[in-house]
């Protein structure tokens, strides 16, 4: 499953397009929590349909609904602060006419 507990990934829609988030709850098929944390990356601690999310290759280790200081610690022992402020360049998607 990749939409688990403790995987990075990026947002592509709404106002937060184009940053990393970590997922640290699983609502159900369609809707997952993330954090990024705000004072990380601005993404704030909020339900997020994984349509709107792009998956990257990373994981850390965190507990289900860890909090946003848990979030920081873990990111720090695996060396992923730098890759999470990094912002990706995401291309809007065409509508259809």
């Amino acid at each position: 499953m990749i939409e688990e507990i403790g995987r990075i990934a990026v947002k592509v829609a709404g106002r937060e397009a184009s940053r990393k988030c970590v997922i640290v709850d699983v609502i159900d098929k369609n809707f997952v929590l993330v954090t990024g944390p705000r004072s990380l990356t601005g993404v704030k601690r909020r339900r997020v349909n994984i349509a709107h999310l792009a998956f990257t290759p990373h994981r850390i280790e965190i507990s289900k609904g860890a909090s946003d200081e848990e979030v920081l610690k873990a990111l720090e022992k695996a060396k992923l602060i730098d890759y999470m402020r990094k912002r990706v360049e995401v291309k809007p998607t065409a509508l259809p006419s």
